[in-house]
């Protein structure tokens, strides 16, 4: 699902809302998680999973086209962890569901 999918579904789901205020909310909701995670912050959303930052440490790679040797700088790259009832609803047959 991409962004602008999630906003036509939630338009269609409340039919008081406007498109436009759709695609408003989405963006201020990304927006909030991801100056959360720029400050560092854990996100947590019950039922769904987890944001985080996760740490890596700087390190010699290799440039695959040539073989050479290639120094990586330290970053810290988002990490997302699913909740139980997420992995859960993930495992079930189809048709189950």
């Amino acid at each position: 699902m991409t962004k602008s999918d999630l906003i036509v579904r939630l338009a269609e789901r409340f039919p008081q809302l406007v498109s436009k205020d759709a695609d408003f909310s989405v963006k201020m909701i990304l927006d909030a998680l991801s100056e959360a995670l720029v400050r560092g912050d854990r996100i947590e959303i019950r039922g769904f999973g987890s944001f985080s930052l996760n740490y890596r440490p700087p390190r010699v790679g290799r440039n695959p086209k040539s073989g050479d040797q290639v120094r990586v700088p330290e970053k810290w790259v988002p990490h997302f962890k699913a909740g139980k009832e997420l992995r859960e609803r993930v495992d079930k047959p189809l048709d189950a569901v």
